[in-house]
This record gives structure tokens, sequence and C-alpha cells, in this order.
């Protein structure tokens, strides 16, 4: 018998319609239900992911006030590296400060606001905040760097629209000593100056723009000065300033074999912590950015020259039996011995006339070639960005290289005529200053000889016997047992167009120790004025080398430098080695 089966409904094709177009055909609505909400616990939790991420960055660095900041276009101090010392001392360093901005379109009563504010910083310009204040931007700096006990005061003042951002200050723990080596950063904490100046256009700045140096996980910059040194230096300098009433004072010491600036000073100096200063224009580097004639420590590279050329020796004769004419020109010494002098006594009596001669002898393109190989006649780069062309004459005369061979008609930046008697003691390689630190095969890697060894050790010789016999005596009689070796030099400054004598700058270049240099000195003083003890005499004799003296004596042993005594004279330790040698 067959069943009777009931017939089942027909789905109404509307509902048909709907579930085709939600599910499709022949699918499992169960199946796709439990995929719909796989997918949106997954969305749920990405976006609460975000929100955490977002929570958590603002617990660790706080909020920045990004939003704000881009859409006033302000520029905010950012992060920049530590600098230390060859040591690892502290020179310039970030701290956090806090700023004052305003919101303009939050402000709900601008006079009330800046009646509080000003009130409150009276160094505020009233109508200044007002008119930032009055602005239709969304963030304005109303003061920059200020108190943490200003922040607290304005706080309490509860204006809307008023915040603080947290930014970074350049901070120098050893003020001045440093400042012109270091520079000095702007407002925004940007290098305006110096080695601040030079890291910022050696990548720093492209760091800030990318976001990059938010924070302070910068490596700190090493460079080659010693604070220890430094400090040793500029106090000695300040001294002397004062003693002789000089108009100004400078010096450097140089690592004679790797080009190193261990230290520098020229005073009058500048706090970097208070920038005004560095405006000053008595203030700048004179070591750097001023260029002088050296006057006789220039005869230092017109006899290394005649001694590398082979057409000349230590005992050549030269003829100073009188002053030395040409044209309408008379060149004279100080000391004028009436005689044939050695080459060897043109650098002992320090003699224009024999130094003239010396030049003339080699001739004005043999002179300039020179010059130029020893880097004298070009712009001296470091990585200060302050530096100073030399000046030349347009038009090169016998004359010029007479006057030039004892350091007149030609001015050059101190640090490039360091650089010159650098490759003259060292072995007769001429090695590129620096202010970071570097190791003497990185020397060498860069270096280029100029002169030959023997010529390098005769020069040494000449300047060790200077000291025993010659214008360097007292500093061989303050800094006993470093066997230093040393050359002075007086240039009359020009004043209305005329060399004077009664104003000059006077200098002195010492090496230590002379036998096997390591650093050279240099302390310069700029119109020093005579005294009794000077018996009237003003030049550097009698002020720059007893000021180099007490220098080398002070430095000397943090150098790591041991003073010897009982040593041979030059021409055995020096002049008899070199032969030994050959």
């Amino acid at each position: 018998m067959q069943a009777n089966s009931k017939p089942q409904p027909t789905e109404p094709w509307r509902q048909r319609l709907i579930r085709g177009l939600l599910y499709g055909r022949n699918v499992d609505r169960s199946i796709k239900a439990r995929a719909r909400v796989g997918f949106a616990m997954l969305a749920f939790a990405a976006i609460y992911s975000v929100i955490g991420f977002r929570l958590v960055t603002i617990a660790v660095v706080g909020d920045s006030h990004g939003g704000r900041r881009a859409a006033a276009q302000d520029a905010v101090a950012t992060a920049r590296p530590d600098i230390v010392d060859r040591n690892g001392e502290v020179l310039a360093t970030d701290v956090k400060t806090p700023s004052l901005f305003g919101e303009p379109r939050r402000i709900i009563d601008q006079d009330e606001a800046v009646e509080l504010l000003t009130a409150t910083l009276p160094d505020l310009d009233t109508a200044e905040v007002r008119e930032r204040l009055s602005s239709k931007k969304g963030f304005v700096w109303l003061k920059r760097e200020i108190t943490p006990l200003q922040q607290q005061e304005i706080r309490k003042l509860g204006i809307p629209g008023i915040g603080f951002l947290r930014e970074n200050k350049r901070v120098y723990p050893s003020g001045p000593a440093v400042s012109h080596l270091i520079g000095l950063v702007n407002i925004d904490n940007q290098g305006i100056a110096g080695i601040e100046k030079w890291l910022d256009t050696n990548g720093l700045a492209d760091l800030h723009r990318a976001g990059f140096a938010s924070d302070r996980l910068q490596k700190p910059v090493e460079l080659a000065v010693d604070l220890r040194v430094e400090h040793a230096l500029r106090d000695e300098l300040m001294k002397a300033k004062e003693k002789y009433s000089a108009k100004a004072a400078s010096g450097l010491v140089s690592n004679v074999r790797t080009g190193e600036i261990v230290a520098m000073v020229s005073l009058p100096d500048f706090d970097p912590n208070n920038p005004r200063e560095a405006h000053d224009p008595d203030r700048i580097n004179r070591l750097t950015t001023g260029v002088y004639e050296m006057g006789s420590t220039f005869k230092t590279l017109t006899l290394a020259m005649a001694l590398d050329s082979g057409k000349a020796n230590l005992n050549t004769l030269y003829d100073a039996r009188g002053a030395l004419h040409f044209g309408k020109f008379a060149i004279h010494d100080s000391h004028s011995l009436g005689r044939a002098i050695t080459l060897t006594e043109v650098f002992t009596y320090s003699s224009n006339i024999g130094a003239a001669r010396v030049a003339l002898a080699q001739g004005v393109e043999a002179h300039k070639a020179f010059l130029k190989k020893v880097g004298q006649m070009d712009r001296l780069r470091t990585e200060l960005p302050e530096s100073a062309a030399p000046i030349l004459p347009k038009r090169w005369s016998e004359l010029n290289t007479i006057t030039i061979s004892f350091g007149h008609g030609i001015a050059v930046a101190p640090l490039q005529a360091v650089m010159g008697i650098n490759a003259m003691v060292n072995g007769g390689y001429l090695i590129p200053p620096t202010f970071l630190k570097r190791t003497e095969q990185q020397a060498l890697e860069i270096g280029k000889r100029v002169v030959r060894k023997d010529t390098s050790d005769k020069i040494r010789y000449l300047m060790r016997l200077n000291a025993e016999i010659g214008t360097a005596k007292s500093a061989e009689a303050i800094a006993k047992g470093y066997y230093i070796g040393g050359k002075t030099g007086t240039a009359e400054k020009v004043v209305g167009g005329r060399y004077s004598k009664k104003q000059v700058l006077n200098s002195f270049t010492a090496i230590l120790p002379a036998d096997n240099p390591q650093f050279q000195v240099l302390v310069m003083l700029d119109e020093p004025k005579a005294l009794p003890e000077t018996h009237g005499f003003i030049t550097s004799g009698w002020n720059a080398v007893p000021a180099g003296g007490k220098v080398i004596a002070r430095i000397a042993p943090l150098l790591g430098i041991a003073p010897r005594f009982d040593l041979p004279p030059s021409d055995r330790l020096i002049l008899a080695a070199s032969k030994a040698t050959q």
C-alpha cells in the first residue's frame, strides 16, 4: 500500500530572492555565519591593538602635540648627540626644558590671558603676545625655554588655550673653555657655528627633517681636544694677556704626527650658554677666521725650502754685512752681525737679511711653489666652517719673495702656519689638521711628503739650537727637562698704510720634545705692551716666549711627556743621530 505524503509548502519568490542576494545559492548558512563572526572578531582585535599601541606610546614618550605643531609649522628643538673630548668629558649635551605656547582659537578672554601672562613673565612683550594670541593660527610660541617654576606658576593660572611643550635645550658644561671649537646652536637647537654647525651640515639636519633625531639615542661625537690641556692653555693665555695688556691672545696645541688639535683658545672668547656674546666682532676665532702676517716663524719654511732643494746646507754663507737694498727699500736686521753668516746663524739670530738672501737664491717661482706645496697658498678647510683664505700678493715679484721670506707680505690663518711647521718637524709629511680623533696610521694615509726626512731632522736641530742659544732661551729655562725647540716671530702691524714698530703681533711656536716631536705649541699675543722687566722691548722673546714656556710646563705632564735632564746638546742628540741613520 502506498503511503500518502503531505505536500511541502513552497517558499515565496521574494524570500528566495533575498536569500540568494545575501548568501548565494547552495550555501550552508551556518558555515557562512561562523566565518563572518570570525572576521568581525579579527577586525575588533586589530582596532583595539591600534588603540592599545597608541596608549602605550603616549604613556612612554608623552603626547608630542604633533598635530598642533604641524598645523602651525613651527620648529621644535630636536635632540642632538653629546659632544665629548678625547677622554669622554662632556662638552655639549641636551637637557629637557619647557616652552610656553598658545592656541589662539581656544582663547576665551584674550585680554585676560595677556594680562595674566605678562604679569607672570614680565620680560614678555605685551604687544607681541597680544598680536600672537590675536592671530588665526592654531599654534603660536609665546616664550621658549622657561623655568620649571615659571611653568608651575602659569599652570596655576588655568588659562584655556595655553600649554607647554618639552624641548631640547643645548647646554655647555665647560662654558667658554672650548667655545670657538664647539660653537653654538640657535633657539631651535640647530648648529650655527663651530662643530655644532659641522654636525648639521654632515647629516644631523637631514635626520631632524626625516624625524629620526627625536630622542637622545645618538652616538656621542668624540673630538681630539683634551679638556685638561684646554683649561691649562686658556689659563696661561689669560694671565699673559692681562700681564702684557695685550689686545688679544690665542694659542693651540697640535699633535704633529696626526694633525689632531688637542687644544685651541682664542681670547677674548664667549660663553656658548649666552649666545649674545658670540656676536661681538672682537670675539672671533683668530686661529682659523683671522689671517695674519706671521713674522719670523715663516723663516722656518724659508730655510727648509733651501735645505730641501740641496742648494744649501747648514754651513752655507750669506752676506749680512749691511742692509739689503732693493730699489727704494732697505732690509735691516735687529741685531746686525756685520759679517757673512751661516744658514744656521740666519735661524738662531733671526736675520731678515739672511732669510731674504736664502729665498732670492732659490728664485721667485721656486719660493711660490714651495709655499703652495706646504699649504700656505690656499684656504685651509677643516671641520670648523669658519675659515679665511690667505692674503697673497696680486703680483709676486722679487720684493715679495724678500719680505715673505721673513713673514711679511703674506697673511695666513695661524692654524695654516702650524700645519706647515708640523710638516717640517714630523719627518716631512703635510697632514691636514683635524678636530676629530685620528690615529697615526689614518694620518699617514692622507698625508703627503713635502720635504725629505733629512731636511726635517735639520729643522728640528735648528729649533732646538734656538732654545739653547737663540731667541727661545727663556722658554727653555721655564720648561726645564722637556727638550723643547722653538722659533719666535714679531710681525709689525700695518697702521695707516705703514708698518708700525709699536703695534706688533707676537708669536712663539715650540715643538716638544725636539729630538722626537710629538706636539707643537703656538702662543700669540696681539699688541702686547712693554713692561719694566722687558726693558721697554715688545718683541716676542720678552712676552710670547715666556708665556709659551709656562704653557709647556703645565701641559707636558698632561700629554704624557716626562721630563728628561742632562741630555746632550742638539748637535749630538739630533744632528749626529740623523747622520748616523742616513
